[in-house]
């Protein structure tokens, strides 16, 4: 089972030259207090953005060459996918924008921390996904500094047959 999880602006908005655009306390202590324990998958760019693996996670990391660092590497991302995607355990989604849109169809949960802001000189972006899909459930709202932010979950409706 995969779960989608970011941190997104007004535009979709997730990531500036490597960094991620929004840091919001409550949001870094959600993504950790959710994804614990849990398989982290992320694509190369963000693993090397880490500043360290990510601890109480198995960290695993889509590229088309194996190297040391994370705990598994992924060089056939199709393979994996389908490997998992029906499994009990869930794997967290973590990042770039083109994992996240690799995912995406294979997805039903997708928690999202909506950032009432814009960055216009973003350059990496979570996905477009067709909202009404997915039951929206609001887990938290507040401010981090001068944003104001929603934590959301969006999970696949089920299909009437």
């Amino acid at each position: 089972m995969f779960t989608l999880i970011a941190c997104v602006g007004k535009n979709n908005e997730i990531g500036k030259k490597g960094e991620l655009v929004f840091n919001i306390k409550k949001d870094m202590e959600f993504f950790t207090r959710t994804t614990l324990s849990h398989p982290v998958v992320m694509g190369y760019n963000t693993w090397l953005s880490l500043p360290k693996k990510l601890k109480n996670r198995k960290n695993i990391v889509i590229s088309y060459e194996d190297f040391a660092g994370p705990d598994e590497v992924i060089t056939n991302l199709d393979e994996f996918i389908k490997k998992h995607e029906l499994s009990d355990k869930e794997y967290f989604i973590i990042g770039g924008g083109m994992i996240y849109k690799r995912f995406l169809p294979h997805a039903n949960s997708i928690y999202l921390t909506e950032v009432d802001a814009t960055v216009p000189d973003a350059d990496v972006f979570f996905p477009e996904f067709d909202k009404t899909a997915y039951k929206r459930t609001i887990i938290e709202e507040g401010t981090g500094g001068p944003l104001k932010y929603s934590i959301v979950n969006y999970t696949k409706k089920k299909e009437v047959k």
